[in-house]
């Protein structure tokens, strides 16, 4: 049998107990609406993606992660569960 504990206080949580919650978050960047013109589809754009790759690569990994997309999930007690839904942002 595969055991839990609530990431917020620590509490033992077995999979199939009713008071066993999970939190599912994603946060990525906002996208805008693109607009291409005529000009950006004639475009040569191999020295843009150059540079984007070159200055990807001088960046850590989990930056890269953090600036556009990142999921996260958590396992949470009863308690927990009625305090995040109360304050998901930690916020009144």
């Amino acid at each position: 049998m595969i055991r839990y504990e609530c990431d917020k206080c620590g509490r033992r949580l077995d999979a199939d107990d009713p008071r066993h919650f999970i939190v599912k978050i994603e946060v990525y960047a906002a996208a805008t609406p693109l607009e291409i013109s005529r000009d950006d589809l004639a475009r040569d754009h191999g020295n843009e993606i150059r540079r984007l790759i070159d200055q990807m690569s001088q960046t850590d990994p989990d930056e890269i992660e953090n600036r556009t997309y990142r999921r996260f999930r958590f396992d949470l007690c009863g308690e927990c569960q009625r305090a995040f839904l109360t304050a998901p942002l930690g916020k009144r």
